[in-house]
């Protein structure tokens, strides 16, 4: 057990109990510290990194459960810890521990990352028989990082948010350190924030307008993958909700990440690109009871973490909605205010300007069960700093499915979406009235209580799971990679290889394969909903069948830059399908389509089959859908009054009729993705008349979309 004597030459005064963490004020820097259960807390400041503490701080004063000092002459750069006393007593969720040195839930950097080395980080003796019951007593500074004391003040260049409206947004979804970790990659920084700006360009001329960047908080990486080698890729376990992730810094100074991070956001924002960030507040990286003690478990265990137990120790056990080993217990109004503070300091310090968040379903949970009026999803509604920011769900956590389900203000993952299309696309039958609805932005999950269907994220692909080129190349997973004998990951991932399970040399089958491939970034980005983008999808990256790379920190994951040049035919169709959908007002517009009479007595939408003027809902054979969109309101600058979408999943050709457009106006092929590379996708102005203007005749497996002008 350290020496926790206080010993100090500092000025010290009370300071103020807001706002929590360590903030710069004039004449030095205020801690604050809350902790409801708490006996007795100490502040220990540092003067390098795991070196011992030169100043030893018992915090005297507390308001309302919070813990707070005033340091003179402290300030930017000091590095800090807590050690916080009280009962240990598991059965009853007090799980304190003096002797295990506290990182602050509220610091905006850490000096590196925690050690597992000796299991110090753990609070109960893990020789005891009695497990978690019998406190540890050995000091575990030697494998804490400290916290850093920041100076938010930064040169911003008059930079402010883009504020794109949702339904102008394509999203990218992309790792920081994988975007650029690859040697092809060419940057100065590989693998880090500043990187990532030397590729700016690249996203720039593929069109998008929003980046979500996977998780950037500060993580820990769980003991089993350090075993095996490997580490938490993904970064989907936090441990420090205000921290930039330290190892995607050059490395030039302490806390630097933080500046190299507002550095990006600010050259993004130059670019005319947005910035999301994955977060995740369901969990900590702590886990369960036999799990390590770093900060809220050693700060205030009952008040972070929804706990559980029998009669007899009602609290010695964490509820695992996540499958992580603990969920945040966002219930409470201290974890409400850790995560709304949170939420703030990104958007208003860091300039972000949109969150999604990891299995959101999670911070629904109350009174047993996903709420929709859930204290957590009130407070967001009513704070006028998250008015103008966007929020995404990922509705789903390991025990409820929520799609369709969260409030108003919310956006949301449609993982109906996402299955349908892959369904459709490998020439499943009986979807077409399923199909109806996502191609036209699921108005049967959105329209019933006041959203658009711009709060459909559409997407076929994400970081988890299949890339795009993977989706068509292999029936089945091959996760062996991961160790784990590629028992994780999803089985059933709607995929199929087109003849061949991954590599091949036969022609037919890579032809079909990208053929397939660009029929889903046909449905993707021309459907009603905000398209996301897997990074790397534009030029066909794989991870060679492995549909859970979260571990695979290496060429598994990383971009592989050379991929640009192989397929830079399939770049230039993804980037004209971008192109196509911002010309075309009637693909991005807030309301859903009406099958009532517009402008000229045709319906906003039509549906026809693929030999007579009906859609086929009803037949459990039919694979193509035909549809024709009336943009007469918001013609394009080329003049398109119509929109004609030919989606034929079936192996055989399909003879389609044509709906005749009166007056002199003609029909013109722009996009058919059975026509090889150069000709599947026809410049601006320079589409195909159609002639004779009565038919045409759709190849296998194809999309085809036709302008009427």
């Amino acid at each position: 057990m350290p020496n926790l004597v206080p010993r100090t030459t500092r000025k010290l005064s009370a300071g103020k109990h807001h706002p929590l963490g360590a903030t710069v004020v004039p004449g030095g820097v205020n801690f604050a510290l809350y902790s409801k259960h708490a006996k007795a807390v100490f502040l220990e400041l540092f003067d390098r990194p795991g070196g011992p503490a030169t100043d030893v701080i018992r915090v005297e004063h507390c308001t309302r459960h919070i813990w707070h000092v005033l340091v003179h002459g402290a300030g930017a750069g000091q590095l800090y810890a807590y050690r916080v006393d009280g009962d240990y007593n598991p059965a009853a969720g007090l799980r304190f521990n003096a002797a295990k040195l506290l990182v602050d839930p509220y610091a905006k950097a850490f000096t590196g990352k925690f050690s597992n080395r000796s299991n110090l980080l753990l609070g109960y003796d893990p020789l005891s028989p009695a497990r978690d019951l019998a406190r540890d007593e050995r000091d575990s500074a030697p494998v804490v990082p400290r916290c850093i004391v920041v100076d938010d003040r930064f040169d911003w260049q008059g930079d402010a948010h883009p504020e794109i409206p949702l339904e102008d947004l394509i999203i990218y979804e992309v790792h920081v350190k994988g975007f650029t970790a690859h040697p092809s990659s060419g940057v100065a920084h590989p693998g880090t924030y500043l990187g990532f700006i030397e590729k700016i360009g690249h996203l720039k001329q593929l069109g998008v307008n929003a980046v979500e960047l996977l998780p950037i908080h500060e993580l820990h990486v769980e003991d089993f993958l350090l075993d095996r080698g490997m580490t938490n890729y993904w970064g989907y376990n936090t441990i420090g909700f205000f921290a930039p992730e330290s190892s995607y810094a050059t490395g030039s100074e302490p806390g630097g990440q933080v500046r190299e991070l507002k550095t990006l956001v600010r050259e993004l924002h130059r670019a005319g690109i947005e910035v999301i960030l994955d977060v995740v507040f369901n969990h900590t990286s702590e886990g369960n009871e036999l799990g390590p003690t770093m900060c809220f478990k050693g700060i205030d265990n009952p008040t972070y973490y929804a706990l559980t137990g029998p009669p007899h120790e009602q609290q010695r056990y964490y509820m695992n909605y996540t499958g992580c080993g603990n969920s945040m217990n966002l219930a409470t109004p201290a974890a409400i205010r850790l995560v709304m503070d949170s939420l703030r300091y990104w958007a208003e310090v860091m300039h972000i300007d949109g969150f999604r968040f990891d299995l959101a379903s999670v911070l629904g949970r109350e009174g047993g069960g996903f709420q929709t009026c859930a204290s957590f999803f009130d407070a967001i509604s009513q704070d006028p700093v998250l008015a103008g920011i966007k929020l995404i769900a990922e509705p789903w956590d390991i025990g409820t499915y929520q799609v369709g389900n969260f409030p108003v203000d919310w956006s949301e993952w449609n993982g109906r979406f996402r299955d349908t299309m892959r369904k459709f696309g490998r020439g499943d039958a009986g979807l077409v009235r399923e199909m109806g609805w996502r191609l036209t932005g699921s108005a049967d999950l959105y329209a019933d209580d006041g959203r658009s269907a711009y709060n459909s994220i559409n997407f076929v692909t994400c970081h988890d799971g299949f890339t795009l080129y993977d989706l068509v190349s292999y029936d089945h997973k091959h996760n062996e990679v991961n160790q784990e004998g590629n028992r994780d990951g999803a089985d059933d991932n709607n995929s199929w290889n087109c003849g061949a399970e991954g590599p091949t040399d036969n022609p037919e089958v890579l032809r079909l394969r990208r053929q397939l491939a660009k029929n889903q970034i046909c449905g993707l980005m021309f459907s009603l909903g905000t398209p996301m983008l897997l990074g790397g999808d534009e030029f066909l990256r794989t991870q060679r069948g492995c549909n859970n790379a979260y571990c695979q920190d290496n060429d598994v994951s990383w971009f592989d830059w050379g991929e640009t040049e192989r397929n830079r035919d399939f770049f230039e169709f993804v980037r004209k399908a971008i192109a196509f959908a911002k010309r075309h007002r009637i693909l991005h517009r807030r309301k859903f389509y009406s099958a009532s009479l517009g402008t000229n007595d045709v319906p906003d939408i039509a549906w026809f089959g693929s030999e007579e003027h009906r859609a086929i809902w009803e037949d459990p054979d039919c694979r193509t859908i035909v549809y024709q969109l009336d943009g007469s309101e918001e013609p394009s600058d080329l003049g398109d009054y119509r929109l004609l979408f030919i989606l034929n999943a079936d192996w055989r050709p399909q003879y389609v009729r044509l709906p005749p457009l009166g007056g002199a106006l003609r029909w013109y092929r722009a996009v058919d993705t059975s026509l090889p590379a150069g000709s599947d996708f026809a410049a601006p102005g320079e589409e195909v008349r159609i002639d004779p203007s009565s038919h045409y005749l759709t190849n296998p497996r194809s999309t085809v979309v036709l302008v009427g002008r």
